[in-house]
């Protein structure tokens, strides 16, 4: 059996800017202390929701860096370090390791996309390079390119690729690869309305949107799950779908910045091309985070 990256409920946590566009570290902080305080088992930065696609080079490898110190040590911090160029990704995961990152998120290459027999090269370039466990990120609505369970089954061999983010929202696919890894590769929910279903398919946990806002209930679900409360885990899912969807009421991170900063967070706005979201969906999540307390 593998090593475990972490259990339970891991914060996609967004990237705070300030007016001018620059990453806001003072606002960073102060939302990385929220996840530590309530519950929160590993940080994702610069994944999707920490806007990876727009930051360059030397911010994204100075959020790993802050991220890490700031953490120190006290849960895992798992860095988004994929890209479509396979150099470039072996080179933002060596120094992910360097600045202090525990594990690494690779998705699939986007706009070149590649064969199943590429996905296999491609991850294996880097996992044998640098020595971090693995998580692969499969996130088709991204990438136009989803890994297949015969190509996970290959490369659950690999010693340091030991888990997987699912967004693919294919169950059966989802059940077929659990079958035929089994305990070589840990799965995570990659969506916030999948966390019960996964978990029944064997998942650890979710990397998740959700507790950027609300990490202690995130950690409840998977806790609870965990623990065999089944019931109980599932309730909390039900009661938290709408807010979960509202999240996603438009291209994400643009909801989950928008909720932070009604929250009195101070994350700012997306890069572009992202953008604020409309008066209709800001107001639909403000309803939504009314029903769940949250304001």
């Amino acid at each position: 059996m593998k090593t475990t990256i972490f259990t339970g409920s891991g914060v996609a946590i967004v990237t705070p800017m300030n007016p001018d566009g620059s990453v806001n570290y003072d606002s960073f902080a102060r939302l990385i202390d929220f996840q530590l305080e309530n519950q929160t088992d590993a940080i994702i930065a610069c994944g999707t929701t920490g806007e990876s696609a727009t930051l360059s080079h030397e911010e994204h490898v100075q959020v790993i860096r802050f991220v890490a110190e700031r953490v120190a040590g006290r849960v895992p911090v798992i860095a988004g370090t994929g890209s479509n160029d396979t150099a470039y990704s072996l080179e933002l995961s060596q120094e992910a390791k360097n600045v202090g990152a525990d594990a690494l998120l690779l998705l699939t290459p986007y706009y070149n996309k590649t064969s199943q027999a590429g996905l296999i090269s491609h991850f294996t370039y880097v996992a044998d390079r640098v020595d971090l466990p693995v998580m692969l990120y499969n996130v088709p609505s991204r990438t136009a390119i989803e890994i297949n369970p015969a190509t996970y089954l290959e490369l659950s061999k690999h010693p340091r690729i030991v888990a997987i983010k699912e967004a693919g929202g294919k169950f059966s696919a989802i059940a077929q690869t659990m079958h035929l890894c089994g305990d070589t590769l840990d799965l995570y929910s990659g969506n916030d309305d999948q966390i019960v279903p996964l978990m029944s398919l064997g998942a650890k946990g979710v990397v998740s949107v959700l507790a950027n806002v609300m990490p202690a209930v995130t950690h409840q679900i998977c806790a609870e799950y965990l623990a065999g409360n089944v019931r109980e885990s599932l309730a909390l899912q039900l009661r938290y779908l709408p807010l979960a969807n509202a999240l996603f009421c438009d291209v994400s991170p643009m909801p989950v910045k928008d909720a932070l900063n009604q929250m009195g967070f101070g994350v700012g706005s997306c890069r572009l091309p992202l953008v604020s979201l409309s008066q209709t969906n800001s107001s639909l999540l403000r309803a939504e985070m009314k029903n769940a307390g949250l304001i």
